[in-house]
């Protein structure tokens, strides 16, 4: 057992899908599926179901997946501490993100760079895609995290580095405790139970929602909406609603069975989120090692 094949094992997990989890950690799918098999071979046991459309751990691959995940947090931890203590990671930095991706991916890492550099200052701020795009412009943020800047608002600036750092995508999400929430749907029933809706919506996913809507003639009247993505998961897990939500945010809470996804025939919508800082930048230790806790985080948040 190494850090690669539980890194591996992890990402299958949370991605869903061997072929998702290869895309994710930049392998093929073959090469993902000899990973897994030789840990199962190793340690004796299946460790995932795996079935048509989604991947399951057994009972023994969600113990090893819990133990995994600490064993990555605390890897991630160490090499972070490392490399924070370097005199190059020193300064300030502006952070940039959307609401749902901060509480996800850098929250849980500012603690990390705080604790083991005195020299290091950073401020995060939330806002709307809108807005962070509009701090870029006016040189009030080092670093962003914001989904595909060309491909989801239409604009590009050249004096930002892009860094690939996961793929996300918007789930139809219900509560588990809903048993008659069907296991697949088309969007020509997503009237059939109150919507809950997310108003942060990607640029992209709102574009292919409005068409999808004007084509089957729907008007949506959502019984709730909010740009809080952590709200938003505290209702639907209520049971009030149903609702679309990007599958980072959610994705602990449907692996719990506090959630339950969806599958929807005919809306399928991806986005790379990229992490962009500027080109000109004094300190490039300081957003190497940014982005290393970033890409640690999101395989193993």
């Amino acid at each position: 057992m190494n850090l690669q094949q539980l890194t591996t094992f992890c990402t299958v997990l949370a991605e869903g899908s061997m072929t998702a989890a290869a895309e994710k950690l930049f392998l093929t799918q073959p090469a993902v599926s000899q990973q897994i098999r030789n840990l199962e071979e190793e340690m004796g046991v299946d460790l995932l179901v795996r079935g048509v459309r989604q991947v399951k751990p057994t009972l023994q691959g969600q113990i090893l997946y819990d133990y995994a995940k600490r064993i990555l947090h605390l890897t991630q931890q160490a090499q972070v501490a490392i490399q924070t203590m370097s005199q190059e990671v020193q300064g300030h930095l502006r952070v940039g993100t959307l609401n749902s991706i901060g509480l996800y991916l850098v929250s849980p890492i500012i603690g990390m760079f705080l604790k083991h550099n005195s020299k290091l200052q950073i401020k995060l701020v939330y806002g709307t895609g809108e807005k962070v795009i509009s701090d870029m412009r006016n040189n009030l943020v080092d670093v962003v995290i914001l989904p595909d800047l060309k491909t989801e608002y239409g604009i590009e600036f050249p004096e930002f580095e892009k860094r690939f750092l996961f793929r996300d995508e918007m789930w139809l999400v219900g509560s588990g405790r809903d048993t008659t929430l069907p296991a697949s749907v088309e969007m020509k029933y997503f009237n059939s139970k109150p919507v809950i809706s997310f108003t942060d919506r990607y640029p992209g996913f709102r574009s292919l929602m409005e068409r999808k809507m004007q084509e089957l003639k729907i008007e949506l009247a959502p019984v709730f909406e909010t740009d809080n993505v952590g709200t938003l998961k505290r209702v639907i897990e209520s049971g009030l609603g149903w609702g679309f939500l990007p599958s980072h945010a959610i994705k602990k809470q449907v692996r719990a069975g506090r959630m339950v996804q969806i599958q929807v025939d005919d809306l399928k919508y991806t986005a790379n989120v990229n992490l962009y800082y500027r080109r000109d930048a004094k300190n490039d230790q300081l957003h190497e090692t940014f982005y290393k806790a970033l890409q640690q985080q999101s395989i193993g948040g």
